[in-house]
Parts: C-alpha cells; structure tokens; sequence
C-alpha cells in the first residue's frame, strides 16, 4: 500500500503537467481549427452548422489583386527589414563579444531595450522620431521601426552561437594567412549559420506579423495585416478565414522548415 501511494504521489506532478500541456493545445489549436474550418464555408457568414463546404474563397483570394500587392508589399518590406537588422545585430553582438570592449553590457542592454518595451509604445515613439527627423511616413518609415524591433532578437541569437565557437578556428585562420575579414566571411560567419537562418526567419515573420508599427508608422499602401484588419472592419466572412488560413499555412511550414534547417546544421 506504501509503496502504490509513493508512486501514485511521484506521478502526480507529472500527470498534471501533461494534463496542463495538452490543455494549453487544444486552447490553442481549437480556435484556428474554427477559423480553417469557417474558410470552407460556402455561404457568406460566419456561423455554425457548416451546411455546404467549398474552395471557392481561397480561388477568390488568391485572385485577389489587393491582396496578393499586400502580400508583395509586406514581403518586400520583411526581406529588407531582415537585410539590415542581420547586419546590425550581427555587428552588434561580434562587438559585445570582443574582449577589451568598455561598456559591453551597457551596450548590450540598449541593443536589447526594444525587445521588452511594449508595442504600442515602440510605435508611439518611432511616430514621434520619424515626424522629428521629418521622415515621411510609409515603407521607409515601416521599414525602420520593424529593423529596430527585429534588432535585439538577431543580436541575441547571434551571441549564443558566438559564444560557443572555438577561438582556435579563428587563430588557425589567422596562422594560415588570412586576414580578420578573410578569417570572418570563411569561419565566423559559416560557424554562425544556424543562428542567422534563425533570426532572418524570425525577422520575416514578425515583420509581415507586425501589426501596431505598420499602423503608426505606414501609409496609403497597405501591409498584408493592415489589409485584413480593414476587411475586418465590414464585418467578418470566409474570405478573411482563408486569407488568415492561407497565411497561417505559409508561416508554419516556413517556421517547420526553419526548425529543421537549424537542428540539422547544430548536428
């Protein structure tokens, strides 16, 4: 009797966290599934029971000039916000990294601020910058508050696999004749791939994500989030579902492959 108790106890918190687990699942899952299923719908209204199913809204979507020119739009806009908060935070964290720096943690601390300033906040205050600096507002600007957004994140990923690499790979680099920026293209940044792959799919995501700054900072052409937003406002349909089935698709399968990619290059 003893003995059944003590292993009833010590399975007890093992039981409720898998219990707590699949839990916070179907928490998650059950609202996209709605949403997916809705998509189907061949009526135009959102409302439960689902009597006829058809793919007529996706085949309306993707022939949807405004929204496939949204989807464009915020490509290109997350492809250069990526190019340059790589290039940023990847010479922010060789700085943070490099011995006989003064103030690597100040500097280090600033890098990661926007990271835990709310939203809302950030937008606030890149609005303001922007109106002092008498930048218009639009891509250049939208561009400019998600590559700050986007910064600590590369700087952070970048510094974990920085500080795992062994110096001996430079140094060798350096005996055979090469020079810091030769030993950097061919050792340094080859070591770090994983980490950039990481962060330059983390930065496309949030960007074409990136709902609060395109609203303050954007202008008369719409981002992909900014577009489904003023669809929203007429009332929901399944053609808003299948625009967010369709996105929330690409961005899994991109995130999937991105894990993948990165555990196969640690390996």
């Amino acid at each position: 009797m003893n003995s059944f108790a003590s292993r009833y106890f010590t399975d007890l918190p093992k039981t409720a966290l898998s219990a707590s687990y699949w839990i916070f699942v179907i928490y998650l899952l059950l609202p996209l599934s709605l949403m997916m299923a809705m998509s189907f719908k061949e009526a135009s209204f959102i409302a439960f029971p689902i009597q006829s199913w058809t793919l007529d809204w996706y085949a309306k979507v993707l022939q949807d000039q405004q929204f496939l020119g949204a989807v464009g739009y915020s490509i290109f806009i997350a492809v250069a916000t990526t190019v340059i908060a790589l290039i940023i935070g990847v010479w922010i964290a060789l700085l943070v990294a490099a011995e006989g720096i003064w103030g690597r943690a100040m500097i280090f601390a600033l890098a990661c601020l926007p990271a835990v300033v709310p939203g809302l906040i950030n937008a606030i205050s890149m609005r303001i910058f922007i109106r002092v600096l008498d930048i218009p507002t639009g891509t250049g600007a939208i561009i400019l508050g998600h590559t700050v957004h986007a910064v600590p994140f590369v700087v952070v990923m970048v510094l974990t696999r920085l500080r795992s690499m062994p110096h001996s790979l430079t140094d060798a680099a350096r005996d055979l004749g090469a020079d810091n920026f030769v030993a950097f293209l061919r050792v340094t940044v080859p070591y770090l791939a994983p980490a950039l792959a990481g962060s330059a799919i983390f930065c496309v995501l949030s960007s074409i994500d990136d709902f609060v700054r395109t609203f303050f900072l954007g202008g008369y052409q719409p981002t992909l989030p900014m577009l489904i937003f003023a669809k929203v406002q007429g009332g929901m349909s399944p053609e808003i579902n299948a625009m967010a089935t369709i996105v929330l698709i690409v961005t899994a399968a991109v995130g999937l492959y991105a894990e993948h990619f990165t555990r196969r290059s640690k390996a």
